[in-house]
Parts: structure tokens; sequence; C-alpha cells
């Protein structure tokens, strides 16, 4: 299972128009795909590396025996002529004509399509908006993001958009093309999803007290609705909503995937309409959740955004939630791609919008919208069988996030200009903070996963970090022995941001550990043993991803998550602003707010311990002189 795990990075940007060396481009692929076909392939690290590097992350979660054991294990299986096969098999379907990573499609089934359990909590990832200064209403609020969104839709649909680079060496963009129009499909044993033509489905479905509108973006004579006349419809769909909540249909999106399956089957045999309001919901071009709640908090937001009710969405495409008092955020579907795309968007909207960079349109005056035909309630029949399969996803609903518990810790003691200071990453220093509240909390290192996107390849996703490392584990001991100098303690935090930074380049870089493991033991064929290290009690302890770990930071933002990925684990989804570091912390109720409070008292002790020896080291060097 995965989860939005976006290593977000930012570098200089080379001008639109020039082309890196070694890239070709493709003028009739558009701006935004231009170089996606001289992108590079995902590489086949060499065996021999990732036997090293595996062994170096595993050792700090192993007793001395227990390494001892998984070393002769791994050096057995680097040196196996089994290995070598695994080896020649994968670096063979990476060559073949026509593929491009030898591990998309397997991941996009393992990871997301294939896997059984319900979107919500467990895929599903969350923003919350920086809210609108001018504090608009609820129907404002929805028709100026709707229309700053039709703006970044008109980009992306035809490929006008400048692709992201990462020092100066373009991403891929690929992914772009499910944010709009696109919907998952629960489908037995693995979901598929479709892409609609945005020219033949011009239309956004609001959702509002369980019931679904559709509403065109644009007029009869092909004219783009102004944000005054979405937002006269927008009050029509409140209005014909009225007060009375109609039975969720959307609940049944929630459901474990199979269920849902099983559920939509039914929906559909109860009535031809159903399948009409069904492919008006999955084509639009996006979903808007107007919830009838008023979040003041950033918990109680979050909260809001992360799950809602569970009745008032539509868990299978991406959607933008908008509070009756104007509080927004948007529930990212992750399967067809992460978070960093989606993260671009809401730049765009959000920030286009903060400076007045999106035309509105005409104002409002009083005959606006009253040409335009009335927003369409999709409705469904619903017979028995699917009214029983509603009631029962409400209740596995309730129960699964009732068994949650959420913090969120805005922490402003310091923020990524006093940590530059120091001429250290900000992001290893806040995994390091991780790192120590998780020793406070448990006496060891966390077992961690940190996201990095490798969209430098070809159909890219993402590639593992692996946080602990025995310099963070070293450097954190010291900072739980009262005797350690300060002094070493800032030299073994040095050591571990370095051993963090060179990590996160390999993972980046396609050269890390989890990704190639996979690929390997995809290639045993039926009938052949799985190799020992596999089932060496090594490998399951230290992918059991006790911290799932992920940074995207924006200014536009005020707080986003994801679940945890195992019951003993939590969701740790962090930002780094120029004044705060926020993080958003999920688990099954496993002493969720002990780890808030370990995280606000490691991050000072951190601060305190770099201010300490900074005055130490230029007492030291003003006695020199």
């Amino acid at each position: 299972m995965s989860k939005p795990r976006n290593f977000k990075t930012s570098a200089p940007k080379r001008s639109a128009d020039e082309v890196p060396a070694g890239y070709a481009v493709d003028p009739s692929a558009g701006k935004m795909l231009r170089f996606e076909a001289s992108l590079p392939k995902l590489p086949v690290p060499p065996l021999s590396s990732t036997a090293a590097k595996y062994l170096e992350s595993v050792q700090p979660h192993l007793t001395a025996e227990e390494f001892a054991r998984t070393r002769a294990v791994v050096q057995q299986f680097a040196a196996s002529d089994q290995a070598r096969v695994l080896q020649e098999r994968l670096q063979a379907r990476a060559a073949e004509p026509g593929t491009k990573s030898w591990l998309s499609e397997w991941w996009n089934d393992v990871a997301y399509m294939g896997y059984r359990d319900p979107v919500v909590v467990y895929v599903s990832y969350f923003y919350v908006h920086k809210d609108d200064a001018r504090r608009p209403g609820q129907a404002r609020r929805a028709a100026e993001l709707l229309k700053a969104t039709l703006s970044f839709r008109s980009i992306v649909e035809s490929k006008e958009l400048e692709p992201e680079k990462v020092r100066g060496m373009p991403l891929a963009m690929d992914s772009y093309k499910w944010l709009f129009h696109a919907c998952r499909y629960p489908v037995k044993p693995s979901d598929t999803a479709r892409k609609f033509d945005p020219a033949k489905h011009n239309h956004v479905v609001f959702v509002r007290k369980n019931k679904f509108f559709q509403v065109p973006l644009a007029t009869q004579d092909g004219r783009e609705l102004t944000a005054a006349e979405l937002e006269a419809q927008i009050e029509k769909v409140i209005a014909l909503a009225g007060d009375e909540k109609a039975p969720p249909v959307g609940a049944l999106t929630s459901e474990n995937r199979d269920v849902w399956a099983d559920a939509r089957a039914a929906l559909l045999r109860a009535s031809p309409a159903n399948a009409a309001a069904l492919e008006a919901i999955e084509s639009a071009m996006i979903v808007v959740c107007l919830d009838d709640t008023k979040p003041v908090t950033r918990e109680d937001a979050s909260w809001a955004c992360w799950v809602g009710d569970g009745k008032n969405r539509f868990y299978d495409k991406h959607q933008l939630i908008v509070f009756e008092n104007g509080k927004s955020g948007f529930l990212g579907e992750h399967s067809c791609m992460d978070g960093t795309p989606t993260l671009r968007m809401t730049e765009f909207a959000i920030g286009a919008l903060q400076h007045g960079k999106i035309d509105l349109g005409a104002p409002r005056t009083a005959d606006t919208g009253s040409a335009l035909a009335a927003p369409k309630e999709l409705t469904f029949v619903l017979d028995a069988a699917s009214q029983t399969h509603i009631k029962q996803a409400e209740a596995d609903f309730d129960e699964l996030v009732g068994a949650h518990d959420m913090a969120v810790l805005h922490y402003e003691g310091y923020g990524k200009e006093f940590i530059k200071k120091f001429k250290t990453s900000p992001d290893a220093w806040a995994q390091l903070v991780k790192q120590l509240a998780f020793h406070k909390m448990f006496g060891r290192p966390g077992v961690c996963y940190e996201s990095a996107q490798t969209r430098k390849y070809q159909l890219g996703r993402t590639e593992v970090i692996r946080a602990a490392s025995n310099e963070s584990k070293a450097w954190a001991e010291a900072m739980l022995d009262p005797a350690t100098p300060v002094s070493l303690r800032a030299s073994l935090f040095r050591k571990a941001v370095a051993r963090h930074l060179q990590y996160a380049a390999w993972a980046a870089d396609g050269q890390g550990v989890d990704r190639h493991l996979f690929g390997l033991k995809r290639m045993v064929k039926e009938g052949e043993p799985v190799p020992e290290l596999y089932q060496d009690p090594a490998f399951s302890k230290t992918n059991h991803w006790e911290l799932s770990t992920s940074n995207l930071s924006s200014s536009t933002l005020d707080g986003w998550g994801y679940g945890e990925v195992v019951p003993d684990g939590y969701g740790l989804s962090y930002s780094i602003g120029d004044e705060y570091i926020r993080w958003t912390i999920t688990s099954l109720k496993k002493g969720t707010k002990d780890l808030k409070h370990y995280i606000a008292e490691a991050a000072t002790e951190v601060r305190e311990m770099m201010e300490k020896a900074a005055k130490e080291q230029a007492a030291t060097d003003k006695a020199k002189l």
C-alpha cells in the first residue's frame, strides 16, 4: 500500500524554451509532454549496491546477533545464481521494446488498483486550503475555486502547462491527464480508471445533503461561466438540496473495494437511471462537496477534509470541499497520480486567487444566472439491496473512522529560515526531529518511510527514503544521554543529516532499496523457491512502516495529511514554512497526542542543541585568535 509520500524539491528552473542537454523535443506532444519521450527510463540498480544499502538500512533496527544472521543471508543471496538470474530477468524486462518503466504496471496494481481496503483513511490524502482573507461565504468560495481550477484545467487539457523541472531537468507529466474528468472504478480483483473527454462532459457535480447535482461549466453557445454565474448556480444547488438529507449513495465509495464492486453492480441492476447518474458523477471535471458544517480549528478542518461524515462525498474522484463558513480543502484520489501534481493545481488556484490573477468575469447583478438552466439533480432508484449496502457502508465507515484519531502540531518555535542559518537541509532536520521523538516515546528507532519522487524517469512515481540510519540512531541516543557533550551531539547530528541527504539522492535517482527488491521478487517464477532474504525476519520488520512520512510545503496550505499504513503505525505528514513546522499525525489511537508532545519537545531540543553548539564553537574560535 502507498500514500501520498511526495518528496518536494525546489531548484532553479531553466527558461521554458531551453532544451536540457540529452533531451529531445516532440512538438506534436504539446508543451506539457514535449520532453516525455526522451526522459530516461527507470534504472535497475546493481545488485551489489542494493544489498549493501539494504544491510546498512536494517542495522539500526536489529540486535548484533540478528544483524549477523541477516548479513549472512544477504551476502549469500547477492552471491547466488538465483539472484543473478532474477537480476537478469529484471534487466531484460526493463530493456523490452516499448517498455517505459519496468516498475510502473506492477506498482500501480499492487499499491493502488489491486489494494482492496477502503480508499478513505488508507489511500486518499487531503489538503486544507489557506483561508481567503476576504472571508467569502460558501457559494462564493466554491465558485471562485472552481473558476481558478477551470483556468488550470485549460492549460492541462490543452497541454500548454510547462513541465516541472528539478535542477533544470524535466519531470514526467503523463499523470496530469488524471487530474480532471477521471474516475477510479471498483473492479475485482483489481480496480480500473477511466478518463473522459472534457469536451463531451464539460460539467461539474456538486454534492449537498448527500444529493448530487450536475451543472454545465459553459453556456449553450460555449462561453465558460463566470464566477458570478457559478455562484448563482451553487446557491440554486443549496436551495434545491433543502434541509432533508438523502440516502448517502456516496457512502458506498468508502467501502472495501470488493464490497463496493458488489454494491455498484447492485445499484446498476436496480434501475437504468442509476447508470446515467453514476456516469454523470464519474465524468465530471471534479466533484465539489458543499458541506453543511463550519470547522474552525486546524484539527476539525483536517478531519472534515480527510474523511468528512462519509456521506457527502464520492471518494473515487478528486474533490474540492467547501464549508459553510468559507473554509475549503481538497481530497485526492491517489491511484493514478501522486501529490505533487495536485499540489501544483492547488498552488495555482489558491495563489492566483490570492493575487487577483484569475479573470472571474463580469460582476454579479440581479439577473446573473437567471438565463441558465437549473442544476440537474442526479437521482438514484434504490431497491432493498442497495439500501442495505448503503446502511452497511455507513456502519463500516463509522467503525473505521471511529477507531482513528488525529493531532495537528503547528510548531512556531522556528521554521526553514532558522534552520538554514545552520546550513542544514530543512527536510533532513525535520526527519531527525521525528526520529528523536520516536526514540523518546519508544526507546528505539522508528521504521520510517519517506517518499522520494522519481518523476525524472518515464512514468516515475516514488521510491522510499529509509530515514532511520545508524547515524540517526547514534545521534538520538546521544541526545537522550545527559553525559554527552553538546559538541558531540551536534557533530553526530550533522553526520545523520549527511546520511539522510545521501539516501534521498539515491532514492530520487532510482537507486533505493525497496523498489528494486520488489522487482526482483516479482521475477521469481511459479514453482521456484522464494529467496531466503524475503523470509528473513529482518525483511518484514524493516518494511513495517511505523512512520509513514512525507513533506509537502506550500504557503497555500494550512494543513495536509493521510492515514497510517500499518495498524501500529502513524501517518506523519509535515510542511516546513519560513517560521513554522506543521505536523499532522494520524493513527489507530496509538498515543497520537503523546507523539505530538514528543515531536514538539524534540524540535525545541534540536534548536537548543544547535544554538548552544554554535556558541561554544564561536567561543573556541575567538579564544584561538
